[in-house]
């Protein structure tokens, strides 16, 4: 697969909001990338809602969510320091192969009738490893598919990619699971792996040479610098609060349509693709604001807008109404995480990339599943509106982080 540019032209231009399309690699990838992401989402929609038919515990449905995020918390970093030590294409190949076997064999059983609540979640916390092995390789290889001046964009476009997929994956898991059934949402996405599987190994880019370090000192190195590092610990941190919060409402999303609305898993559908519109639209634009006005304001005015909007939804009982609020909040969602995202990657060391990204998705990632656990417990215990409004109540205080642990300032501490 060639690693030259097209010539730029137009939206293709260096600098700007395509220009990371002009690489053949990226290309490849990013459309691959866009169809494995459209198969998550069906099967994470299938999960949700099949978890909803499996039992009446709300700690269980939110579990869905973070079985998916817990991994990458716990493997993370480990993974971190396998991208850095060893080839991340190979890496990234080998956690697509594990990922495909293992909804293949879920599609299996569920179609004959064998799954259960915790087998689910066994199943779903173990394609959560696939993924967290598959993060931390494929973000830092995004610096072998673009030159460094389209860097912000690719990490744009790669967002707009999952977020695509996030918009229409869940209204097609919806449909595909009212025609058929939950199986073949899972058989769809073990396919959907393949795509990927063939453009890595076609592609074969130029790395640096690696010096392979033990485990262990691998991953201190990588703890050290981020621990070290003050722009890069307020970055984890901001992670971190906003996660907790805002995945509290993701992970109660499927009790809010069964049991608020008493809709069916084609109207869950429409409201996670609401979500992934309005990240889209954000994505295509966030980049130029974050430049204008800077990371702490659009990660601060996004916080408070997710937060803003998780009010109404908790007592939503019309789907146009909570379709319009889930758009604005998928907005300020994709706002934070990109930002989030940008300013981690311009603070790490390439020699050490891999593990920084690993750490910060530990983080970002860990906050998320411990965010998804509370809340579902909370809901168990106050109600689900109440949960709903006491993530809201979290992601306000969180705000409290601007004069704490505030955004780093555009060339505060860039490598």
């Amino acid at each position: 697969m060639s690693e030259t540019p097209a010539p730029p032209h137009g939206l293709m231009a260096p600098g700007k909001p395509l220009a990371p399309f002009r690489f053949p690699a990226f290309r490849a990838i990013w459309t691959a990338n866009l169809a494995s992401n459209l198969g998550s989402m069906v099967q994470s929609t299938g999960a949700a809602w099949l978890m909803t038919e499996l039992t009446t515990s709300h700690q269980l449905v939110a579990l869905i969510q973070a079985s998916v995020t817990l991994p990458v918390m716990l493997l993370g970093v480990v993974a971190g320091a396998i991208a850095d030590n060893y080839d991340r294409r190979r890496v990234m190949l080998a956690a697509q192969w594990v990922m495909l076997v293992l909804s293949a064999a879920l599609a299996v059983l569920t179609w004959q009738g064998l799954i259960g609540p915790l087998s689910l979640l066994a199943f779903t916390l173990a394609v959560g490893c696939g993924t967290a092995l598959n993060g931390p390789a494929w973000q830092a290889s995004v610096r072998l598919q673009v030159g460094p001046a389209d860097l912000p964009q690719a990490i744009s476009l790669n967002t707009i990619a999952y977020n695509l997929a996030r918009s229409v994956g869940p209204a097609l898991g919806g449909l595909l699971i009212s025609l058929t059934s939950t199986a073949t949402a899972f058989a769809l996405n073990a396919l959907s792996y393949l795509a990927l599987i063939v453009v890595l190994l076609r592609w074969h880019p130029q790395q640096p040479a690696r010096e392979r370090q033990p485990m262990f000192a691998s991953i201190l190195a990588g703890i050290r610098f981020c621990a070290s590092s003050s722009p890069v610990r307020r970055i984890l941190l901001r992670g971190f609060a906003f996660g907790f919060g805002a995945a509290g409402y993701l992970g109660l999303q499927p009790l809010l349509v069964r049991e608020q609305l008493h809709g069916t898993e084609t109207q869950f559908g429409l409201s996670l693709g609401a979500f992934g519109i309005g990240s889209i639209v954000v994505a295509l634009w966030i980049a130029p604001v974050r430049r204008r006005f800077g990371g702490e304001a659009v990660v601060g005015m996004s916080t408070l807008i997710f937060a803003l909007m998780l009010l109404p939804i908790s007592r939503v009982t019309s789907l146009p109404a909570l379709l319009a609020l889930t758009l604005v909040a998928g907005g300020a969602w994709v706002a934070v995480l990109t930002s989030l995202n940008v300013a981690m990657q311009l603070r790490s060391p390439e020699a050490i990339l891999g593990r920084c990204l690993a750490i910060y998705q530990a983080v970002t990632f860990g906050g998320m599943a411990l965010g998804a656990y509370a809340m579902g417990l909370a809901s168990d215990l106050i109600g689900l509106s109440a949960a709903v409004q006491l993530s809201a109540a979290w992601l306000v205080a969180s705000l409290a982080l601007r004069w704490l642990a505030p955004m780093p300032g555009r060339d505060e501490g860039r490598v």
